[in-house]
């Protein structure tokens, strides 16, 4: 870093990521993959319907060389009401960089069943690759491309930062890999998951994440169930709210030049999280992470999602991936 470089260039430069290779197949040349397992993510009781599907890719290019936080394609087979092939979909990378199985051979994703009806004709309507991914049984084949994504990453030198991690939903994929990356190196840094989810049922993969904060005493995972009491007694709470109740344990990681922040998830949720940050860090400290004006900041409860990047701009201490 040069020595001319100013406070605000240091502090919007972010962390050095790694290189990472993409593309290795092409929609044009997809790799084949086989599954080898297919288990439901969430509660007998909930009302959504999540798999966690691995697939064998060691006969493909992607075999050791997916990155936690990156996402391949999938290839639905058939065609749709055009009669065209279905075109892939991305999903996000559940598996820590080693793959599930330790030697990069084996990745999973997150995969919710997509069942909705027609607005203007009322119809039933199933998203074609969730329910294609999510019927999968193993043994099956399955077309892939990838890998996808240079961005969404941990840095190259984990061990010099603090995670905060903000996930609702399927957003849990990419979390999941990188916060066993961060474990199982042994890295000292202080992680944080923060996971929303409408019902406490709907939480995915809760026990394992459960058991690897009883393990891991630099690891702390948070719950925020928007339509129902916490299990420690608060009202129902967004993700962000965690902020405002545990300010004793986000304040310490926030002050300090190690934290990065990453938020994944449904597209919204972001603008609560930049709110609370706003209410909770003086200026000198929020512009680590948002540039915002004197003006916008007069008016944090009025923010709009469409000021983000504009008036409200995360620095790349901020990581995003919503949809």
């Amino acid at each position: 870093m040069s020595q001319t470089d100013t406070p605000r260039e240091r502090r919007d430069h972010g962390p050095e990521l790694p290189e990472v290779k993409m593309h290795l197949h092409p929609p044009a040349d997809p790799g084949v993959g086989v599954v080898v397992e297919n288990k439901r993510c969430t509660a007998r009781k909930s009302a959504s319907f999540v798999r966690h599907v691995a697939i064998d890719v060691s006969k493909t290019s992607l075999a050791g060389n997916f990155r936690a936080g990156q996402s391949f394609g999938v290839i639905p087979p058939g065609q749709d009401e055009r009669g065209r092939p279905h075109k892939l979909r991305l999903y996000s990378i559940a598996s820590p960089s080693k793959g599930e199985d330790g030697q990069g051979h084996v990745l999973a994703t997150t995969v919710k069943r997509t069942i909705d009806e027609h607005w203007e004709t009322g119809k039933l309507f199933l998203g074609v690759a969730s329910n294609y991914l999510a019927d999968l049984q193993p043994g099956d084949e399955i077309r892939v491309t990838g890998p996808s994504g240079k961005r969404f990453l941990t840095p190259a030198h984990p061990e010099d930062h603090d995670y905060i991690f903000f996930a609702t939903g399927t957003g849990i994929a990419p979390f999941r890999g990188m916060i066993h990356d961060l474990l199982d190196a042994g890295a000292q840094s202080r992680v944080t998951l923060v996971m929303g989810a409408a019902y406490a049922t709907d939480l995915l993969y809760h026990a394992d994440l459960l058991r690897l904060e009883q393990e891991h005493e630099n690891f702390t995972y948070l719950t925020a169930i928007s339509r129902e009491t916490q299990g420690d007694g608060h009202d129902p709470l967004y993700v962000q709210d965690r902020l405002r109740t545990h300010q004793d344990h986000f304040l310490p990681q926030l002050e300090t030049d190690r934290a990065l922040i990453y938020v994944c998830g449904i597209a919204g949720m972001e603008l609560g999280i930049f709110q609370q940050l706003a209410r909770l860090l003086p200026p000198s400290r929020l512009d680590r992470f948002l540039r915002c004006d004197s003006k916008a900041l007069s008016q944090v409860e009025h923010w709009e999602r469409r000021m983000i990047h504009k008036e409200v701009a995360p620095t790349r201490r901020v990581f995003l991936e919503v949809y």
